[in-house]
């Protein structure tokens, strides 16, 4: 392919470890360019991004400046995607940044509040921007949470629990938060109180999200990215639930998003509505 009609990617986060995996994935795909690498890791600053992320010399290095990256990825033919998986502490910023350069983000890093996300959303409108923002890449939780929306038709009792390594910052996972969302758009209000609960210790019941639907949130090392979906009934208990073993389930569903991203003029929330 001509490489004038290649979609120019720049990945934030890239010395992370879905970082590296996002920098393989793009560095195989034949109708993508890797163009810049951001992270705010002293120690692969001016590194070539391909020896970092274990997949031979790119020719591209390592930087901490992502308006000077964004203004790169604006030199290209095609409209620019920035892949994000950076922290919840800068992620509405880097959002913004991009929208304001041009740069279409997909966006892993979860941690955003509705308020942010409604603000990005009318920005992005403004802009006439796709933006995606993706909690979770995975096909398989995709699948568990079209399965959940089926069982809550039967189940009036459901609770959550989440489980993640111990690096992960946020807590409950946007996965879960979604999920809960997804159930409470049925317009059910799950887990009628059958007693007064006594919390002993404080957040011994877990979060609650949208319609009384309890999450739990676990963080211990060797543990990658889970999730459970408990359903209850009279004399019966039904679950749900989604391992992952690798960070390379979650590369088909970015792929998919940069390639998806580049028609959309407005944010998109969920891989599940480009599917």
């Amino acid at each position: 392919m001509n490489q004038e009609n290649l979609i120019p990617v720049v990945v934030n986060g890239a010395a992370g470890k879905m970082g590296k995996e996002v920098i393989k994935a793009v560095k195989n795909a034949p109708d993508m360019m890797l163009v810049g690498a951001i992270d705010r890791n002293r120690a692969v600053i001016g590194k070539d991004v391909g020896e970092v992320a274990g997949c031979g010399a790119l020719e591209v290095p390592i930087v901490d400046d992502l308006e000077s990256v964004l203004v790169l990825a604006t030199q290209h033919k095609i409209q620019g995607v920035m892949v994000d998986f950076t922290h919840p502490d800068c992620i509405y910023d880097n959002i913004r940044s991009a929208i304001a350069y041009g740069i279409r983000p997909v966006v892993g890093t979860t941690g955003l509040s509705p308020e942010q996300i409604k603000d990005l959303a009318e920005f992005a409108e403004k802009a006439s921007t796709g933006v995606l923002i993706i909690p979770n890449f995975s096909i398989g939780i995709v699948l568990m949470q079209q399965a959940a929306i089926q069982a809550a038709q039967y189940f009036d009792h459901v609770e959550i629990i989440e489980l993640h390594h111990n690096q992960k910052a946020d807590a409950p996972s946007g996965t879960a938060i979604k999920t809960a969302e997804m159930l409470s758009d049925l317009g059910k209000t799950y887990n009628p109180q059958l007693v007064e609960e006594t919390e002993n210790l404080k957040g011994a019941r877990g979060s609650i999200c949208g319609d009384n639907i309890r999450i739990h949130s676990v963080r211990l090392p060797g543990l990658i990215a889970h999730q459970e979906i408990i359903f209850g009934a009279q004399g019966q208990i039904y679950t749900l639930r989604h391992d992952t073993s690798d960070r390379s389930c979650y590369m088909p569903g970015v792929l998919l998003s940069i390639r998806k991203i580049v028609e959309l003029k407005t944010l998109v929330y969920g891989l599940e509505k480009i599917l």
